[in-house]
Order: structure tokens, then sequence, then C-alpha cells
């Protein structure tokens, strides 16, 4: 049973439609890994091991009734202690929030269950999504830290708990994590996933984002998700990217790729330096080293500008009613928050979107930006979730980004290396981490 638990989504959901396994046998073989490796890894927030099985016991049920079935009919997901699910506990990390049970689902907990999933609990996050971490270690290493906010989820995928995981990012939630822990994260396009009934952060900055142990479930997680929802004031009514089709496709030529090593790499470690020289090496031609125009040094402080003054706005009445039962640095973002002026948040904005037009610029001449995902593997310790810097630019751009576990340290931590493409390129971007992904293995890399 336990090997049940190591497949890809899609590979169970190929044997639940041939009826070869059930979802009860699949959540079953989830719980019992999530039994034996929840009391070192702690990634999980609320699991009720008997309603997840009853989703299951439903869903064997329909298939047997030959009712409709969506993509991810049977398949157990983990969701971010930051989604409502009118089920379970939402409590965002946070002690303010201690009991609340919301009476709706966020909508992409909403597409989830229409696509089929089983909901098999609520996995641990930092605090309101921020940096102060919660309990969850490092599948890979326990005395390391999985990453944050997404901590839960990404290990929880890591540890072959769950074959796909709903996180968040508003600085590098998702695609730090996944680096860490050593899977597949993906941050879509700013705007194509709804965020209505996740905790706000920043509308300017907010996006959900994925974990899978494939570029196939990535595309298949995110197709289930990319539905247009009213409620998010980001989303457009238009045709939603064939994510799947496209990432399954070999590129019509092989893929340039575009080297940057941003103005940040002075704070890589050296190990993630000797492994993208080689990663480079590996890909060969297609990869030219490109050096961003001087204006991306001011990216990260207007991130920061932008992200604690929408924080001092939109956890005002956490702050106002419970400041004392906050963290530390939640207390102090929001007070540096409230003291941004209107001036300095407009031009933080008006700088965003300039970058992203220089990254458009740069993905016409390349077919993807090559990047690191984090400075280096997981950092030892478990009282901070580690830097988020390699994610943070193409966050306040908006821009799609995937991290893939391609690198490894000499005692085996994961290091990940990202890709990172023009808004609205999404599907060509999965394609072109797929290439990356097998032109590496390859080479023997």
């Amino acid at each position: 049973m336990d090997d049940l638990a190591q497949l890809t989504a899609g590979a169970a959901a190929k044997l639940l439609r041939e009826g070869r396994i059930t979802s009860v046998e699949l959540v079953e073989a989830c719980l019992e890994r999530v039994a034996a490796r929840e009391p070192e890894v702690g990634a999980w927030h609320y699991l009720d091991r008997e309603h997840a099985l009853g989703q299951a016991r439903a869903a064997d049920d329909a298939h047997k009734a030959g009712r409709p079935e969506g993509p991810l009919h049977g398949i157990p997901i983990g969701i971010k202690d930051i989604f409502d699910t009118r089920d379970m506990p939402t409590e965002n990390g946070c002690a303010l929030y201690q009991g609340r049970t919301p009476r709706f689902d966020a909508t992409a907990v909403s597409l989830l269950r229409e696509a089929g999933a089983v909901i098999l609990g609520k996995t641990v996050t930092a605090e309101l999504a921020y940096f102060a971490p919660g309990k969850t270690r490092n599948p890979h290493d326990p005395a390391r830290t999985p990453g944050g906010s997404s901590s839960g989820s990404a290990a929880a995928v890591a540890a072959g708990m769950v074959p796909l995981a709903l996180g968040s990012q508003t600085a590098g939630s998702t695609i730090r994590p996944a680096s860490f822990c050593g899977i597949y994260g993906y941050k879509p396009s700013h705007g194509l996933i709804s965020r209505s009934g996740m905790l706000q952060l920043s509308r300017a900055l907010d996006h959900v984002g994925l974990f899978a142990r494939s570029i196939d479930d990535i595309a298949l997680f995110g197709e289930a998700l990319m539905r247009f929802d009213a409620d998010d004031a980001d989303m457009r009514l238009a045709a939603p990217p064939p994510l799947r089709r496209v990432a399954a496709e070999a590129p019509p030529v092989e893929p340039s790729l575009a080297f940057v090593k941003t103005p940040l790499w002075d704070q890589t470690e050296p190990v993630l330096r000797e492994a993208f020289s080689e990663l480079v090496e590996a890909l060969g031609a297609r990869v030219e080293t490109v050096a961003l125009p001087e204006a991306f040094a001011e990216a990260w402080p207007a991130h920061k500008t932008i992200m604690e003054a929408d924080m001092a706005h939109n956890l005002r009445r956490e702050f106002e009613r419970g400041r004392e039962r906050l963290s530390p640095v939640m207390q102090a973002a929001i007070e540096r928050g409230r003291a941004v002026s209107a001036k300095d948040y407009l031009a933080a904005l008006d700088l965003a979107a300039a970058l992203e037009g220089e990254i458009a610029e740069i993905t016409f001449a390349y077919d993807a930006i090559l990047t690191p995902a984090a400075p280096g593997p997981a950092p030892a310790g478990l009282g901070a979730t580690g830097n988020p810097a390699f994610a943070t630019l193409w966050t306040l751009t908006g821009v799609p980004a995937v991290t893939m576990p391609l690198l490894a340290d000499a005692n085996g931590m994961p290091i990940g290396a990202q890709l990172v493409s023009r808004r609205g390129d999404d599907a060509r971007l999965l394609r072109n981490a797929r290439w990356v992904v097998e032109t590496v293995a390859a080479s023997g890399e």
C-alpha cells in the first residue's frame, strides 16, 4: 500500500480511471505514509482520517455508478491553511484565528472538489503566510527548515504523504520551499488562479502556488484551477492556457535560455554557484548569460514597500485587536507598512510594471530565463524559513515561474533551478521546463 503513496497524481489518476486501484486504497496509503512520517516532519495542521476516507468512498461510488469524473477524481490533495474550507478549520497559522471554520470554500478549493479531488487535510503555514515559521521540518533533514510560508504543503509532497498540495506566494512562499524540499513548485502568472477565499496579504503580489512531483502533475493541477472568478478582481475573462497539451509536446526547436544571476548573485552559496556552473554546461550552447538592466536593483526594496504597506492595510484588524499575540517579525512588518507614503507605494507599483516590460523583452529574445530558486540548500535551524530573494523579483512582476529539483549538495540536500517566462506564457514555460529536465537527465549530470 505504501507504494501507492509514491505515485504521481497523473499515474494515480490513470489507475483510478482504469479501475486498477480505488480512491480508498490510495488515500489509505497516503494516510499510512502520514502516520509514518508526520511525527518527524510535522506537515499537517488539520487532518481527519475518517473524513478523508469518506470523501474517497464517495469518489469510488461515483466511479462505480459511471458518473462523470473530473481530472483529479479520487486524488488526495493537501491545502495550505490559508484557504477557506467549509468542512475543516482555517486558522491561517495564527492564534487570532484559532477555532475558525468558514461557511464556504475558497474558489480554489471548490474547483478542486469539482475536479474530484479528496481534500486530505490542511497543511502548516507560517503565521499569516509571512515569516514566523510553524512546526514543519525538512523531510530530507529534520534539523533544517522546509522553507515557507507554504512549509507544510511542500514537506507533505516531498515526504510522500500526498501527490499534490496547494500553497501561495507573496514573496517566495512556493518556489523557495519547493527548492528546499526537492519537488516541483509552480507560481502561475498573476491573475490566472483565483485567490477568492484565500488570506489576502497583498492584492498586487499574492499568487496561488502549486506543489507536485512532476511537470505533468503541475500541468494537471494547474488546469483544474484556471477558471475565471469574478470575485478576484485581477482575473480576466479569457480562455485559460492549455497547460497539459503544451507541456506534453516537444518544443518545435530547442529552447534558448537566458541565464540570469540577478543583482543578488553574491548572496548565493559556493555550492549553488558550482551546481549552476555544471547545469549550464549540461544544457550547452542553448544557454547564454544575460545581465539585467540597472533598474532591476530597485526591485527588492519596491517589493518590500508594496508588501508591507498592503499587509498593514489588510491585517489592520488583527494588528488592532491582537497585536500582542502576533510574532515580533509580523508586528515589525506591519509597523513599517503603516509608515509607507502614498508616493513611495505608487512609485513601487510603477517600477513593478516597468520591470515586467523589461522581462518581456528578455523573453522575446530568449524562450525562458534560467535562475536560482534560492541561495542554496535549506539552511540549518528551524527559527526562520530561509531567504526568499531569488523568487521575489518574479513575484513582484507577476510573471510565471517553476522550480525543478535538478541539483543537490554533497549531502544530498536539494537545490532548485528556476525557470521564468513572460506573463501569460505559462504553458510554454512548462514545456520548456520539461525540456530542461529531460536534457539534464540525458546528460547524466
